[in-house]
């Protein structure tokens, strides 16, 4: 520490140099940051190992629907412990661009599967005494200012009602937290029975299963004699684990962590030979200055020292920057209006955008360290 003034004052010979290379680190991490927050978002962060949920959906697509009856058989199949299902509804609140997920359910089934949504009991309840009940997530319940005994209208081209009309109402009988913060909270869910007696066609149907095994470690199992329990069926199914469907979803969209990490790799390439570059530069210019150290005691692993703490103090600073940045844009929440409704900056992500910020500094800052060490007093001294 005693040595911290030193450093600081010859990364200030050249102010204009070191804070172009500062930014241009931060402006990496900060890509870095954002991107981790989308591939958190599009992913829902669903490790595929510890899944104890099977999606089941129809074999052609998730468009063509199922009977309701599956679930039943479902049920008695070993190792299945719970069977909810889920209907697409395709709504929005007042305008199109107020768009977020709804979809009817059973209350008891859906709570059983889904353990982290957070709902208190009383209001669980309560939604399973009221026929047009809703519980409603606490973002969006903050977005639109819902609060308990609100009656909100619905408006879905999907699912016209008997009576010809494509508004449904419900009324918010619970708001429910997430477990984890990776847990979307932007969701709407009411009862399938209400929606089922009233919707004017597809009775009976649904488009998805969520499948509650016993033992995670048989759910590929499981899977196998889901599908072989509905072979030659009118409407054959698909059993995958909840990941590998969450990770197809974001597929459709590109291979997500093949394209972020073609892009940072991209840019970490570039900062650094521009950050490498930056200290090879200052240990030329400074020569005779570090021959001069050697001459009054420093030692050669001292001279290396003060050299590779410079490109790890700039790779620090700039990574810090950058993090924070990152950190405090993606707090602010899904930045879409619903597309990305969990969007944040992982902690484990965090933790390694910091290790690549000492292992930057390190690496660019290594091979000018080594040659400021290897310097001879006499030959640097010459070159004053």
């Amino acid at each position: 520490m005693k040595f911290l003034p030193l450093i600081w004052s010859n990364l200030k010979r050249k102010k204009l140099r070191t804070l172009l290379t500062v930014l241009s680190i931060t402006v990496a991490f900060i890509l870095f940051g954002l991107l981790s927050a989308i591939k958190m978002a599009l992913t829902g962060g669903i490790s595929m190992d510890d899944s104890d949920r099977l999606m089941v959906q129809n074999r052609v697509s998730i468009i063509i629907m199922l009977p309701v009856s599956y679930k039943e058989r479902m049920e008695r199949i070993p190792g299945v412990t719970r069977v909810a299902h889920q209907t697409w509804f395709g709504g929005y609140y007042q305008e199109p661009k107020n768009f977020f997920m709804q979809t009817p359910v059973v209350p008891d089934d859906f709570v059983a599967v889904f353990p982290e949504f957070v709902v208190p009991t009383n209001q669980v309840e309560k939604w399973k005494s009221t026929r047009t009940g809703a519980i409603v997530g606490r973002k969006s319940a903050e977005k639109y200012k819902w609060k308990i005994g609100d009656r909100v209208p619905i408006k879905t081209p999907l699912w016209p009602k008997k009576d010809g009309s494509d508004t449904w109402e419900f009324e918010v009988v619970g708001i429910y937290d997430g477990k984890a913060k990776n847990t979307d909270t932007t969701a709407l869910f009411f009862r399938y029975d209400y929606f089922d007696e009233a919707r004017k066609r597809d009775a009976g149907q649904v488009n998805w299963y969520t499948v509650k095994v016993k033992d995670r470690k048989q759910a590929g199992e499981i899977a196998k004699l889901i599908n072989k329990e509905f072979e030659n069926s009118s409407a054959e199914v698909k059993a995958e684990p909840e990941a590998a469907m969450a990770q197809s979803w974001a597929n459709q969209i590109g291979n997500i962590g093949l394209i972020c990490s073609s892009i940072l790799g991209a840019v970490f390439f570039t900062i650094l030979l521009v950050t490498g570059n930056t200290m090879a530069q200052t240990v030329r210019e400074r020569t005779g200055e570090l021959g001069v150290l050697k001459a009054i005691g420093f030692t050669n692993s001292q001279v290396m020292t003060f050299v590779l703490a410079e490109s790890c103090l700039i790779a620090i600073v700039g990574g810090g920057l950058g993090l924070g940045i990152a950190w405090l844009i993606t707090s602010g929440g899904d930045p879409t209006g619903g597309f990305l409704p969990v969007f944040f900056l992982p902690p484990r992500d965090l933790a390694i955008g910091a290790a690549i910020c000492v292992a930057l500094g390190f690496i660019t800052g290594i091979v000018p360290a080594m040659q400021a060490m290897r310097l001879q007093v006499a030959t640097a001294l010459r070159r004053m």
